[in-house]
């Protein structure tokens, strides 16, 4: 990894990252209590105000539950549920009986503006890849991705034939949170011929960024042909 992509991990970090690792790794259930702020100050060797500050931050992700006089809990595991189900678009597709294939057309290096802004850069550059998804070699998401090179310095080695985004991007930080949109637009002539769609013929449009910590882990659009896509769900 290039030395400027490395940064020190703040004190308060450091509880927060073990915190969750303890609650995703089933090792602390809903529902149970956690370690006291003190103990936790003498486990990691900091202030008080240090360790405070993790478990406001985790208390506010929904990921415990402060109880006064009682101590700080485990959240119940309804907490899942208010996320938005994010499936990649491989296993959708072989899960409705389906083959699955894609298209790489961009894997880069990007300091344009509209890249820096989606990852929340000032300077620098990000990483931007393109790619068609097919079923049964029609194609029906086109996916235009940003993603920070901080949180996945190999991205550009990656042979997205074999793998997508998505999974890769799991497997090295799991997200903390997400933000999205679903809308209907009108597609240019570029997306257009990429999805094969008939003219006039609107697009189903999800954008959503996610986060691994406190940064923007990746930003991305998923254009879809209105007449072969639905979005579907439940909770």
């Amino acid at each position: 990894m290039s030395s400027a992509f490395v940064k020190a991990i703040p004190a308060f970090q450091q509880v927060k990252d073990h915190v969750t690792q303890q609650i995703r790794s089933g090792a602390w259930k809903p529902g149970e209590l956690i370690p006291s702020e003190r103990e936790l100050m003498q486990q990691f060797g900091l202030s008080r105000m240090t360790v405070n500050r993790a478990v406001r931050e985790l208390t506010d992700m929904q990921l415990l539950v402060r109880i006064q006089g009682s101590g700080t809990y485990v959240a119940p595991g309804k907490y899942q549920s208010t996320l938005v189900e994010i499936r990649s678009i491989d296993d959708e597709v072989v899960a409705r009986g389906h083959r699955y294939r894609s298209q790489v057309l961009t894997l880069e290096a990007s300091a344009t503006p509209a890249a820096l802004k989606a990852i929340g850069f000032a300077t620098g550059s990000v990483f931007h890849s393109s790619i068609v998804h097919f079923a049964d070699d029609i194609p029906i998401q086109f996916e235009d991705r940003y993603t920070n090179p901080q949180l996945f310095p190999e991205y550009l080695q990656q042979d997205f034939h074999l793998q997508t985004p998505n999974h890769y991007m799991v497997q090295i930080a799991p997200l903390d949170r997400a933000e999205y949109s679903i809308e209907s637009r009108m597609p240019d002539a570029a997306v257009r011929k990429r999805l094969q769609m008939e003219a006039g013929e609107p697009s189903l449009v999800l954008s959503r960024r996610t986060w691994v910590r406190d940064q923007v882990a990746t930003s991305v659009t998923l254009w879809h042909p209105g007449s072969r896509y639905q979005f579907t769900g439940g909770f």
